[in-house]
């Protein structure tokens, strides 16, 4: 059954790539005591997610501030290399942390996984965003189809926090 609002994040541990290296980030390290804003997508560089999402997000960074968020993180089924290559090409870098979740070990624990294979992609993210204050999720918007973004935008999750 998917996560849903009341629900707590289950703990699970991220890769993000550092000057030193790949790091380990756990649930418990970025949402303990935090007001986070998570979005998810199906992948790195493809249509919606790079011309689209990430932008959405990247342009609301000083809204959701003003609201109090913490950190704003993107989770992709794809590796730190990938992410980080992503975060730069997309002026995200250091404003938005790109979380890896590799081996959709997250992404499969709160149940918003799907089966990629017919498009070459493996197990993928759907498409969400999640408004989440100390593990709790308070807000989450989960898109139909992966290339839609409709209800997970900046601008949505903006208006309930």
């Amino acid at each position: 059954m998917p996560i849903a609002v009341g629900d707590r994040l289950p703990e699970a541990t991220f890769k993000v790539r550092t000057p030193d290296g790949l790091k380990d980030i756990t649930t418990s390290q970025l949402c303990a005591g935090k007001k986070v804003v998570i979005f998810a997508v199906p992948g790195a560089f493809t249509p919606t997610c790079h011309a689209k999402h990430v932008p959405s997000f990247l342009g609301k960074l000083d809204a959701f501030k003003a609201k109090g968020v913490d950190t704003v993180a993107c989770v992709a089924v794809n590796d730190a290399f990938v992410l980080d290559a992503w975060a730069k090409q997309t002026g995200a870098e250091g404003k938005i942390l790109f979380l890896s979740d590799g081996n959709a070990t997250f992404t499969k624990a709160i149940g918003l996984d799907f089966d990629g294979s017919a498009f070459g992609f493996g197990v993928r993210s759907k498409r969400y965003s999640m408004y989440v204050e100390d593990g709790v999720v308070k807000a989450l918007n989960v898109e139909d189809a992966p290339g839609v973004m409709d209800r997970s935008s900046a601008e949505v999750l903006l208006s309930q926090i």
